[in-house]
């Protein structure tokens, strides 16, 4: 009973180890016909390396070097504008590029869809965390003869009338520095940087907090504003400016003159007979 026990056991291991055997070469057989087709296809369809994202990157998001990445791409189905080995999407030393629309993961990067290296996305690239664009009313007075350019700084003086009974409140029209070192982002609708053209702005867009925007929204509401350009590397902060016509022609104030203090004379009054008589004495506390 045990030599046939042994027999089927030794039957049943060597079925096993065939069967194995078979499993592995059809595997094998099968991995290797894949490769081939696989080689066969990519014969078929030249490809070229080019650029594509490696994330789902938004409008107006820098892109990283992590963020892009070269892939084969079927020749005959190139995009317009793509970037490969030849003409590298970040070339060393150049400024990174933001992307001008919507690039979703995989997505084929093209000169359609970002910008020129150190280029923006407009003017919501322009704003840093907490900031808003404002627009400003000008004309070739307020508005420093046209010499203004998206990038510099200026500060916002309001003129207006003050009507007040408090007789320590300025009078008749003001003028103060209500906001300093304003950053201008576009003029009218430009917003290049590199622009040299001199122009008469009517609108100059401005980046600053909502708690400015407010002040000069309520500012151009009543009274009248004029920049002044700031330079380049003036990095003072302004004091508080306020002159009115008063102190614009040094009109000052008149005062009234002291009245002579009259000396006090204390007196008595005394009656004699029909008549009274005032004497004077010495006053006392």
């Amino acid at each position: 009973m045990r030599l046939v026990f042994g027999l089927v056991l030794i039957v049943g291991l060597g079925l096993g180890g065939i069967a194995v055997y078979m499993a592995n070469t059809y595997i094998g057989a099968y991995e290797t016909a894949l490769q081939e087709e696989r080689a066969k296809t990519a014969d078929a369809v030249p490809v070229k390396e080019i650029y594509v994202a490696t994330r789902a990157i938004a409008y107006g998001e820098t892109i990283a070097a992590e963020d892009v990445r070269l892939t084969a791409w079927p020749l005959d189905v190139l995009p317009e504008g793509y970037f490969d080995a030849e003409r590298p999407f970040a070339a060393e030393g150049e400024a990174r590029r933001v992307a001008l629309r919507q690039i979703e993961k995989n997505e084929a990067l093209m000169t359609l869809k970002v910008s020129e290296p150190g280029g923006d996305a407009g003017l919501t690239s322009r704003l840093s965390r907490g900031q808003r664009a404002f627009a400003l009313r000008v004309d070739v007075a307020t508005g420093v003869s046209g010499f203004l350019r998206p990038g510099d700084r200026v500060d916002v003086y309001w003129t207006g009338s003050v009507r007040s009974s408090d007789p320590g409140m300025p009078q008749g029209d003001v003028t103060r520095l209500i906001q300093t070192g304003i950053e201008l982002i576009a003029i009218d609708q430009m917003a290049n940087y590199d622009s040299t053209d001199t122009t008469i702005a009517r609108t100059v867009t401005v980046a600053a907090t909502p708690q400015q925007i407010a002040a000069l929204a309520q500012a151009q509401s009543t009274g009248r504003l004029s920049l002044s350009l700031m330079s380049a590397t003036d990095d003072t902060i302004a004091e508080v400016v306020e002159v009115d016509q008063r102190a614009l022609l040094g009109i000052v104030e008149r005062q009234e003159a002291p009245k002579p203090q009259q000396p006090e004379v204390c007196t008595i009054r005394t009656r004699r007979g029909s008549e009274v008589h005032d004497l004077p004495i010495p006053c006392t506390n």
